[in-house]
């Protein structure tokens, strides 16, 4: 058995066995997405696939559904090597898509629901996607950016398609009444470009052509979004193989059995979300709990009611998780934690393997390290060989290097330079960006592909592998990437603004949180009403989670002696100002 693999189920294995045993290797299949899950349904017809909202679908009847969308696709004029894109929260009807647009040998574009008009319409088009998938409450901006763009058609699903009927029927009397109340409406737009799930489901019925596209493990399958190195949003172009790699490698090192149950809070246009907690269980005939919202309040409930294996999430999510007072041992079921997206602090790592052994697991959080451009996961901490401010050792067939800044030259062990990736789960290059791609996939002098990420670390004489630093301006927020350079050069657009600095500040829930620093044009002055103007402004271009959290006014952006802007000292002054860790 691999190490990994013994120690993630809890076995006590000894240094020297783990170094002995990190080079495990695995056989992957040249495959497309949906073949691999067929095996899986093949093994597990009448286990559960999803459950949502308490209504299961068995692996049969999930295949059976994504026949039926793959079969719709066809028939609205979806063809190979189209862009499929996925607006939408973690719902069955986003998971059916995915899988078909993929049994058609079309490609997914998946984004984040709560972007705004303009960065839909930028993310449309910069996939030259032509359909797109999302929810009636987003339907609105949806519509309005396809339309900007070149788009036929948008499928408009309800957060209710997949529940039970009476579940169905109280949600949406709940929700007249609440938006009488709250004087609101959901506002889904008609027209022949836009079309309803139930509706659009049924036009496959009578398709009997081809709908089945057998494709190679290095075909274009998935693109994420990503600020790459620069800060500019970009779309990270992934394959067959990268996901099918990262399904069989995370499944071999949780000790995860068929059958087992997770929940499936991360988002699913995120790398970890739709990767980790969607594709590797779904190959593996386990089942993926939906959850399309996050509510810390309800975190105890959900983990009582499905009894999760492992829990895979952000620092967030697990600072929620030791603030609830259950006196129980809930989390007895509990046999793995991952924890990705942000850097996980010492003090929360330890508030949260206390929390859990007093809840009756006997499971540690584990760090996971990765990007979008690694598809997610690429370096994990192993149970009971933890290294304070380690990240881990690299998942089977991953090869990590830490590397000179712009160069192939490897560093000797501990000393700093950027940590690169190599393996079968790194991307195949940014959409539309072959420039930046050269600069981020590099050859070595044997052929061999380097991802270069951008963060700066070391490795030891043990092959542990440290994160330092970010060599790339990135402000993490709840798990999210937030880009100061791309928000600065909207606010910058402002007619009010002469010049923006984002910087990151302290948070106590968020982790981090972005502070717009502005310097006001000579005619205009700081008011409360300039500021609300600005934000107004913000919101047509920036995510609603990406937002700033304060606007910091300033006479002048603060240099170096060098002549450059000096970052450290706004964060300073902000984290002063602005920053709270409780």
């Amino acid at each position: 058995m691999n190490y990994l693999k013994r120690l993630l189920s809890g076995e006590k294995v000894n240094k020297d066995t783990i170094l002995e045993e990190r080079d495990a290797h695995l056989e992957y299949p040249d495959k497309a997405m949906y073949e691999l899950l067929e095996e899986a349904v093949l093994k597990y017809p009448n286990y559960n696939a999803l459950e949502y909202y308490g209504k299961n679908i068995t692996y049969k009847n999930f295949y059976k559904k994504i026949i039926d969308c793959a079969k719709s696709l066809k028939t609205i004029g979806v063809k190979e090597n189209d862009k499929v894109t996925i607006c939408m929260p973690n719902t069955p009807e986003a998971i059916i898509m995915f899988y078909a647009i993929n049994m058609v040998g079309a490609v997914a574009s998946m984004i984040h629901p709560l972007s705004s008009v303009n960065e839909i319409e930028y993310y449309i088009d910069a996939a030259e996607s032509k359909y797109v998938l999302t929810l009636n409450l987003f339907a609105e901006k949806v519509v309005e950016a396809s339309r900007r763009s070149n788009c036929n058609k948008v499928i408009v699903c309800e957060v209710t398609d997949g529940m039970f009927y009476a579940l169905k029927k109280a949600v949406n009397i709940y929700t007249k009444v609440s938006n009488y109340i709250n004087k609101k409406k959901i506002n889904v737009p008609k027209g022949d470009d836009v079309i309803r799930w139930p509706d659009f489901i049924l036009l496959g019925n009578g398709y009997n052509n081809e709908y089945k596209v057998k494709a190679r493990g290095d075909k274009e399958a998935v693109i994420l979004y990503s600020g790459g190195t620069t800060g500019k949003p970009k779309g990270v172009r992934l394959s067959n193989m990268n996901f099918n790699a990262l399904g069989m490698q995370c499944f071999k090192m949780t000790g995860a059995s068929a059958g087992e149950s997770v929940l499936t809070i991360l988002p699913i246009f995120h790398g970890f979300g739709i990767g980790v907690s969607v594709h590797t269980l779904l190959i593996s005939g386990m089942k993926s709990v939906l959850i399309p919202q996050f509510n810390a309040k309800d975190f105890v409930k959900l983990i009582k009611r499905h009894r999760p294996v492992f829990l895979a999430g952000v620092p967030t999510m697990y600072e929620a998780l030791t603030k609830n007072q259950e006196d129980s041992n809930y989390l007895k079921c509990v046999k793995n934690c991952i924890c990705g997206g942000d850097l996980l602090q010492p003090a929360l790592r330890q508030k949260v393997n206390d929390y859990l052994k007093a809840h009756g697991s006997d499971a540690q959080i584990r760090v996971g390290y990765g990007l979008s451009e690694s598809t997610a996961a690429c370096i994990l901490t192993p149970s009971g060989y933890y290294k304070e401010g380690g990240l881990g050792l690299p998942l089977c067939d991953v090869d990590v290097k830490i590397m000179k800044p712009e160069t192939n030259r490897e560093l000797k062990p501990n000393q700093v330079g950027e940590i690169c990736v190599s393996g079968p789960t790194v991307m195949l290059g940014y959409l539309n960006e072959e420039e930046e791609t050269k600069k981020t996939l590099v050859k070595d002098d044997d052929g061999k592909v380097w991802l270069h990420t951008g963060d700066l670390g070391y490795k030891d004489r043990e092959g542990f592998i440290f994160f330092k630093s970010r060599l790339k301006r990135m402000i993490v927020t709840s798990g999210y990437n937030v880009y100061p350079s791309y928000m600065e050069k909207i606010i910058m657009a402002h007619p009010a603004v002469e010049g923006c600095v984002v910087v990151g500040v302290p948070h106590p829930y968020k982790q981090q949180a972005p502070v717009a620093c502005i310097v006001l044009k000579n005619n205009y002055t700081q008011t409360d009403e300039l500021t609300s103007n600005i934000k107004a402004y913000c919101s047509q271009s920036i995510a609603k989670y990406s937002m700033p959290y304060r606007y910091h006014y300033i006479k002048s952006i603060p240099k170096t002696l060098l002549g450059k802007i000096n970052y450290k000292k706004l964060e300073e002054e902000c984290t002063k100002k602005y920053g709270r860790t409780k």
